[in-house]
């Protein structure tokens, strides 16, 4: 697969990652392997999108374009498949940086025709400097980042982490693209869960599909202080079961969960059991551990059962939309 294939998208909210930004930006330039283009896709921030139009105005590698469809991020990154011109569309969380080899390692997974989305590993980089000690490795999907559990090497899974991710056009052909009302909404609740509703609605387009995970396609992902503290944990957990319940509507409980139980029975309780046993030997933050795991699946189960309850009064709802393509200019900023 050649440089010309592959289209990245970086969706952008704030200017208060404005630094952030510009290193995404610049990992994705030096990679190994060149990408097509970089689509910088603005979520309705008219002082960042002005701002961002004059850092990248003469680089025609970077284009800049204001988010075609509601507020989130789902419509910011089908606004950016829109606008590609790639065969390969890959996404970059605005707060993280690519490996220099990032976009090869993607690009060998699709040699398979049968492959139609690759995933990568996520790494934190914690504000403070190391992992907080009480928090468990399991968990490390609360930040953005691959967690504890997921399998090594590069292996079949049910569905890719969207902040390190790449699909093929032709997947968006046939399933449509990101639902909006599913994922984040700038800094409200922290919802997540669209490419995992995305990736179940993919293979059941196309059985044959085969989506994967390659451990070697490393970003590094920059956790705030802010989601250092066990406030945020106990948030995000509980987010992470509301937006369960959505995906459970959409696509059933069976596919919707297939993997969470998984992770419920066997991944979960060998980190309880490894937290308490580094709290008998006198290890720090084993006990903080066992007990963040705990009570993060409390958490997601409430989420998920008031999460339930909502979608079946009509309380929360959500849409899937169809990528239709866009001229080169529309919606970029002048």
């Amino acid at each position: 697969m050649s440089s010309s294939d592959i289209s990245v998208v970086v969706c952008v909210y704030t200017e208060d990652r404005w630094e952030d930004i510009l290193a995404a930006v610049s990992s994705v330039r030096a990679q190994s392997l060149s990408a097509l283009e970089t689509l910088l896709v603005v979520d309705h921030n008219a002082t960042l999108l002005e701002r961002l139009t004059r850092e990248y105005k003469a680089t025609d590698a970077v284009r800049v374009l204001a988010n075609a469809g509601p507020r989130g991020l789902s419509a910011g990154r089908n606004t950016g498949i829109a606008a590609s011109r790639g065969e390969i569309i890959a996404f970059l969380d605005d707060d993280a940086v690519a490996e220099r080899d990032w976009l090869r390692h993607f690009a060998a997974g699709y040699a398979d025709p049968r492959v139609m989305a690759v995933g990568g590993r996520t790494m934190p980089i914690w504000a403070s400097g190391r992992r907080p000690a009480w928090f468990p490795e399991e968990f490390d999907w609360v930040v953005g980042c691959t967690y504890k559990g997921l399998p090594p090497g590069r292996v079949r899974v049910r569905n890719v982490l969207g902040g390190n991710a790449s699909f093929r056009r032709t997947a968006f052909d046939a399933a449509g693209g990101f639902a909006t009302g599913i994922g984040r909404d700038g800094d409200k609740r922290p919802l997540g869960c669209e490419e995992t509703e995305l990736c179940i609605r993919l293979t059941r387009a196309e059985p044959d599909a085969i989506l994967l995970i390659d451990d070697r396609a490393v970003i590094h992902h920059r956790v705030p202080e802010a989601r250092e503290h066990f406030g945020y944990f106990r948030t995000r957990a509980y987010a992470e079961g509301l937006s369960k319940a959505l995906v459970a509507r959409s696509v059933g409980s069976g596919k919707g969960l297939e993997s969470e139980r998984r992770y419920a029975t066997r991944v979960l309780p060998a980190g309880v059991a490894r937290g308490l046993r580094d709290a008998l030997l006198a290890r720090p933050g084993g006990a903080g551990r066992a007990a963040a795991i705990v009570t993060g699946v409390l958490t997601a189960a409430g989420g998920y059962v008031l999460g339930s309850v909502r979608a079946r009064r009509g309380g929360a709802t959500f849409s899937v939309v169809e990528i239709e393509g866009v001229p080169d200019d529309e919606g970029a900023a002048a």
